[in-house]
């Protein structure tokens, strides 16, 4: 049967209409599939000791004014030779997604650019190659808030980066105060402590805050407890009031555990002994065991999981300290449902294969072991418990947890007004 010239192309109308849904729809799974969360962590091998904080501030949390800030990102590259690495700045949202934004929305100057060439290592057993950039700087200048993941990669593979390096610029629209209590809805003084704080927005216009501010939550940095966008339990015309939150009630924890090996000779608290085996330091740690009582803190505070590079009688720690592996062992009975975690700055407070510790049975005592390559200086670590099934670790059953525990909260205030590209970083606060 002849279809008519009419039928002929309502026909070939619908075979071009399914083809370009077909392809809109293949855009759409890509791009989903595709999405990239972006953190800080090292991708090769070749990087160890990847580090990032404001200029002059090590211990601080990577965040910088967009006004006069300054983020500083170090990294040391173990093949021992100058290699052609170079760094890609890309905007994210708040959940560190990547932006919508053209690099022109967020940038002047060169998206990509090369580091400088690096350092080699000086007096030390292992030789390493140190690179470091400074932003902004002269080829690349930030010119809104939100945050950013440094691609690093060589020849410029950005396909297949060495490693991400994650910071966030805040330009401060809204105050925040809060306080951190031991009286939460879980019982006063117990094993928990409660994040309350104020949003106060009254010079900053934002015409319906609970859909257009984002509100994250971190207790020492560490991102499998943080809390996502809770609902505030007051809201006036300028304030979003978090008081008594069921959301905000986080373990307290113990103070953190530490150790110090900035010196080969004089080992520092928790350090059984530091000796060499075939041309590599090795630091063997005193074993350690689950802790019930609460752990007063030194005068000079626990550090809540961060660490600094050091070397003693150094003139130049980044290219004179040393690399050492490092034995943890944790002296305790298999714990049947659930792993053992290391968290900390050591590991990125990251729960992945890195971190984790594998239980063995040893003349000397049973326990979890794990063993890290890491650089000279002074580390602050947890051992956490992950039970099976579950995303977020409890310090419970091996550290205790306590209401009065020293902990840094941070409160980041992201906003994306209606018809807005991206989200702003409008507000930021710690608390202890």
């Amino acid at each position: 049967m002849m279809l008519s010239p009419i039928k002929r192309k309502i026909k070939n109308c619908g075979r071009v209409c399914r083809l370009v849904l077909g392809s809109l729809l293949l855009i759409l799974f890509s791009s989903l599939v595709t999405a990239q969360t972006y953190y800080t962590h090292p991708i090769s091998n070749e990087v160890n000791s990847l580090i990032v904080f404001p200029d002059g501030a090590p211990l601080e949390a990577p965040i910088i004014a967009l006004e006069g800030g300054t983020i500083v990102i170090k990294f040391d590259d173990m093949t021992y030779g100058n290699s052609n690495y170079s760094y890609k700045v890309v905007h994210c949202n708040a959940d560190w997604t990547p932006s919508e934004l053209a690099s022109a929305e967020y940038l002047r100057g060169f998206q990509e650019n090369s580091f400088d060439y690096g350092t080699t290592s000086q007096l030390t057993t292992v030789p390493y190659t140190h690179y470091e950039v400074r932003l902004p700087n002269n080829d690349v200048a930030l010119t809104i808030s939100g945050n950013y993941a440094v691609l690093i990669a060589k020849d410029y593979d950005y396909d297949n980066p060495a490693a991400v390096a994650c910071f966030s610029i805040v330009e401060p629209m809204v105050t925040i105060s809060g306080e951190v209590s031991g009286n939460t809805p879980l019982g006063i003084s117990t094993h928990y402590q409660m994040v309350n704080f104020e949003i106060d927005h009254q010079n900053y216009t934002v015409r319906d805050p609970q859909r257009e501010f984002r509100v994250v939550v971190m207790q020492n940095r560490r991102t499998d407890n943080m809390v996502i966008n809770p609902r505030p339990n007051y809201t006036t015309f300028s304030k979003e009031t978090y008081r008594d939150n069921r959301a905000l009630v986080f373990e307290g924890g113990n103070e953190y555990r530490t150790i110090d090996f900035s010196s080969e000779y004089t080992y520092g608290a928790g350090i059984n002994r530091i000796e060499a085996l075939n041309n590599v330091m090795h630091v063997d740690l005193i074993s350690a065991t689950p802790r019930t009582p609460y752990a007063t803190p030194t005068s000079g505070g626990d550090a809540d999981g961060r660490m600094v590079i050091n070397r003693q009688h150094s003139d130049d720690v980044d290219i004179e300290a040393d690399y050492m592996w490092v034995h943890f062992f944790l002296e305790t009975n298999y714990l049947p449902n659930g792993s053992v975690y290391l968290l900390g700055d050591l590991t990125g407070n990251r729960l992945d294969p890195l971190s984790q510790m594998t239980y063995q049975q040893t003349p000397t005592g049973n326990g979890y072991a794990c063993s890290l390559y890491l650089k000279q200086g002074g580390y602050s670590f947890q051992y956490a418990f992950l039970p099976k099934g579950k995303t977020q670790a409890s310090l419970l059953p091996i550290e205790g947890s306590y209401w009065n525990t020293e902990n840094e909260y941070i409160i980041l205030v992201y906003h994306r007004g209606f018809g807005q590209r991206y989200d702003r970083l409008v507000g930021y606060q710690i608390i202890q």
